[in-house]
C-alpha cells in the first residue's frame, strides 16, 4: 500500500513508521502524501474499530526524521515550495485533529521537518541519543511545517527563538528540560515503553479521550472562559454516551468497564 512508510495495527494501536532509513527518513512529497493517507485512513475507520492510539516513529536506529529531503527541495520554485509547505501543514492539522492521541517515538535525529513532525503529535517520547533542532536558517530558510508556531507553543517564545535563529541542535536531555519532549528512555526501551503507554490510552474510553483532545487543542489558544465553556459542553455531552454510563456503572460495581466507542 505504501512505498515510504509502514503501517501496522495491533490491539487498537497503530504504528506508523517513516521507512527511508538510507535517507535518514527524510521527508519528501511522497512521504508527506503517504503519511496524510495513512492517518486519514485510520481516522476514517468506523468508531468501533478505529485505533485508539498511534505511535509515529522512524525506521532504523539513527533517525526519526532527519529533516526534509534537501536534494528534492533544492530544485523547487517559490510556488512549489509553498505547496510543499502546505502539504506539511495539512498533515499537522490532520494529526492534531485526529480523534486518537499520537505519540512521537523519536529514535534518533529529529531535525527540521522531523522536529516539526514530532511537534504535531500529542506528545513526544525520545531515546537518550535523540537530537532535536530547527536548522533551516543554516540553509537560508525558516521552518516550513509549523515550526515557528508549534515550537513556541510547546517551549515558549524565548526558547523557540533561540533554537530557530541559531539552528543549533539540542540533546534529548535538553529537550526534556525545556518541555519539548515528555519522557526520555534508553534506546532499547523506547519502542516498548511507547507501546506500553499507547496500550494504556487504548484501554481508556475512546470518546472521552477524543473529547479531551479536542478541548485541550481548541481551548489552548482561547481565553479561559471560552476554554472552560468548551470543557463543560464536552463534559455534558459525554453523559449521553453508552461508554460513560458503562464507566460509571462499572466503577460503582467495582468492575472493569468495557468501552465500545458509543
Amino acid at each position: 500500500m505504501y512505498e515510504t512508510i509502514l503501517l501496522e495495527e495491533k490491539a487498537q494501536v497503530a504504528t506508523v513508521t517513516v521507512n527511508r532509513p538510507s535517507k535518514l527518513n527524510a521527508l519528501n512529497a511522497l512521504v508527506l502524501s503517504e503519511l496524510l493517507r495513512a492517518f486519514q485512513t485510520l481516522e476514517d475507520a468506523p468508531a468501533d474499530t478505529r485505533v485508539r492510539a498511534a505511535i509515529l516513529t522512524g525506521a532504523g536506529e539513527k533517525a526519526f526524521v532527519a529533516g526534509a529531503d534537501i536534494a528534492e527541495m533544492a530544485g523547487l520554485t517559490a510556488a512549489q515550495a509553498y505547496a510543499f509547505s502546505a502539504a506539511g501543514h495539512r498533515l499537522g492539522r490532520l494529526m492534531e485533529g485526529a480523534s486518537f492521541p499520537i505519540i512521537a517515538a523519536v529514535n534518533g535525529f529529529a531535525l527540521g521537518g522531523g522536529c516539526e513532525l514530532a511537534l504535531c503529535a500529542d506528545y513526544i517520547f525520545a531515546a537518550e541519543h535523540a537530537k532535536f533542532g530547527q536548522p533551516e536558517t543554516n540553509l537560508g530558510l525558516l521552518p516550513g511545517f509549523g515550526g515557528t508556531q508549534r515550537l513556541a507553543r510547546r517551549v515558549g517564545l524565548g526558547r523557540a527563538r533561540e533554537l530557530i535563529y541559531s539552528g543549533e541542535p539540542i540533546s534529548a536531555a535538553e529537550a526534556l528540560g525545556i518541555g519539548l519532549v515528555n519522557r526520555v528512555f534508553p534506546a532499547a526501551e523506547l519502542s516498548a515503553r511507547s507501546t506500553q503507554h499507547a496500550l494504556r490510552i487504548a484501554g481508556q474510553a475512546p470518546l472521552a479521550v477524543a473529547a479531551a483532545k479536542r478541548a485541550l487543542n481548541r481551548g489552548y489558544d482561547a481565553d479561559l472562559a471560552t476554554g472552560c465553556e468548551l470543557e463543560a459542553t464536552a463534559f455534558g455531552a459525554l453523559f449521553a454516551s453508552e461508554d460513560a454510563q458503562s464507566g460509571l456503572t462499572a466503577f460503582l460495581a467495582k468492575q472493569r468497564p468495557t468501552y465500545q466507542a458509543r
